[in-house]
């Protein structure tokens, strides 16, 4: 019986384990074993043993289906008939036997085994699938899960082409497999998800399962229809591993959002501060690339996190603008500690540059995110004051050296043109004018207002007395200037006009010689400017 069993003659050895099983049964029932109940023992445990190397062939056969290239259509025919033969001569379940009894005319259960057999194919399946080590492969898990795929998509199309057909349709066999195979997948992706996983695998491995798995690219595939049936599949891991999981990757996501927005800072100190790049201009606005850098980090991350699930994306989403909040004061810094430390150029353009920028960045996160932007609006409003204050800082440093020469006697005796403080003044002013309204336009008021101020200060200070020549000359040459600074602030698009009559009544008064004159320019200077007292 054994050798039938090892040739696989399965249906034949059935029949002679029966006859051996009933022949036992009927010398039991005659008592023949009364007086030598150990030879009873000894046929029962042949019968057992028996019994127990066909269930062993049987599991071998089902295992190895999915192992040989071709499938042994008649064996898995003959196996089908066996177990019906069997279930047939154990026809009643509740026959098993008990505790210290015989197991003679008991059931054998051969297609529970045949179920069992197909759980440890499918279990052997996904274990022998290639798996590199990370560090011979950065991508590793990827390459795991694609060969995963391509070789378990092979395995359910045999068993539609050519395992289904060897098989009654009671068996429900690519049911079983397919079942076989989620739960082994399962397990599987349950042991990989508690390894220390990166961001990119921890996002390979949720993508995966809730992308892939059941997609055209996998089980949904056309060629695996109408057989593999995806609808009525459990949950791949369970809700308490997927929320592990999910929450393991926005922990990750923290430190890689972070390390992009420290990249963007790198950039900018290294490929633009510090080479003194010109900023561009868009649409006569200062460009910078940073709203557009930060937007793409949170929509790209957004969007993967989203197509895993919808309360993922918006986990997503909020990490960011977290990390947001926390950089954008880091960043104001390292421009500050940069324009301190440094006395560039390309200043004024940057600052005008990332005020524009900060606009874009709250119109962008309101509009294409849907995000309350209050918080990062208080932050940026802080920022702005801060670089506004080191911009007028600048220009004051720069201007007060060329406004105390105003009425020195070398002031007086230049005969050039008296553009020096007009020069210095729009190193700083032209730039307001590729700075995003309302506040370019606020900032070059400012900056008009504080030239003119600051001018007739300097005018009306206590000086030595100056004869009527020198007082001409002093007003002719007041008027040039006034003239010059106040062009140059118009055409940069200041809309002071207020400004501009200041320094010309001033100069009248100092040039003028009749009291009744006088009295005139100051009554004009009054009219213009009623707070003089």
């Amino acid at each position: 019986i054994n050798e039938l069993i090892q040739k696989r003659q399965l249906l034949e050895a059935f029949a002679s384990v029966r006859y051996l099983e009933d022949e036992t049964i009927a010398e039991r029932d005659a008592e023949k074993y009364k007086d030598n109940p150990q030879e009873f023992v000894r046929k029962c445990k042949d019968v057992d043993l028996l019994y127990n190397s066909i269930t062993n062939m049987i599991q071998s056969i089902v295992v190895g289906t999915l192992e040989h290239p071709t499938v042994e259509d008649t064996m898995l025919t003959s196996l089908v008939s066996l177990i019906a033969h069997e279930e047939a001569a154990h026809p009643n379940a509740h026959n098993a036997a008990g505790p210290g009894s015989d197991l003679l005319g008991t059931p054998r259960k051969w297609r529970e085994e045949w179920r069992e057999a197909i759980n440890e194919s499918a279990r052997k399946r996904v274990q022998v699938i290639p798996m590199a080590s990370k560090k011979e492969e950065s991508s590793w898990l990827d390459l795991h899960l694609g060969f995963l795929q391509k070789q378990l998509s092979k395995d359910l199309l045999k068993i539609k082409l050519s395992v289904k057909k060897c098989y009654p349709e009671e068996y429900q066999v690519c049911d079983m497999y397919l079942e076989a195979f989620h739960k082994a997948i399962g397990s599987h992706l349950q042991d990989l998800s508690q390894r220390p996983l990166e961001f990119n695998e921890l996002y390979t491995l949720l993508n995966w399962v809730a992308n892939t798995y059941r997609s055209e690219h996998f089980l949904g595939h056309p060629d695996l229809k109408p057989e593999v049936k995806t609808e009525n599949l459990s949950l791949l891991l369970t809700p308490a591993d997927w929320d592990k999981l999910k929450n393991n990757y926005i922990t990750s996501a923290k430190g890689k959002i972070k390390s992009y927005f420290g990249n963007i800072l790198r950039l900018e100190v290294t490929e633009k501060w510090e080479k003194e790049v010109h900023p561009e201009v868009k649409e006569n606005l200062y460009h910078s690339s940073l709203s557009f850098d930060i937007q793409t980090i949170i929509g790209e991350h957004m969007k993967i996190s989203g197509e895993i699930s919808r309360s993922l994306g918006t986990k997503m989403l909020e990490l960011c603008l977290t990390e947001l909040h926390e950089f954008i004061p880091r960043f104001g810094e390292e421009f500050v500690a940069w324009s301190t430390a440094q006395d560039s150029p390309i200043f004024p353009p940057y600052f005008a540059a990332y005020i524009n920028s900060f606009h874009e960045l709250v119109s962008g996160l309101q509009t294409v995110f849907k995000v309350n932007t209050e918080e990062l609006q208080k932050i940026l409003a802080a920022l702005t004051r801060n670089f506004t204050n080191i911009f007028l800082n600048k220009l004051r440093t720069k201007t007060q050296p060329r406004l105390k020469k105003i009425l020195t006697k070398d002031w007086i005796l230049a005969t050039e043109r008296p553009d020096s403080l007009a020069s210095v003044v729009s190193q700083f002013s032209k730039h307001l004018q590729h700075m995003r309204d309302p506040l370019g336009q606020e900032l070059l008021r400012d900056v008009h207002k504080y030239v003119v101020r600051e001018y007739i200060i300097q005018v009306i200070k206590p000086r030595r007395k100056m004869n009527g020549e020198k007082r001409q000359q002093v007003s002719e040459k007041m008027n040039w200037e006034a003239r010059i600074l106040n062009n140059m602030l118009i055409d940069q698009g200041s809309d002071s006009d207020w400004l501009l009559p200041a320094i010309y009544h001033i100069a009248n008064i100092i040039g003028e010689k009749k009291k009744d004159k006088i009295k005139e320019y100051v009554k004009d200077l009054c009219q213009d400017y009623p707070d003089i007292r």
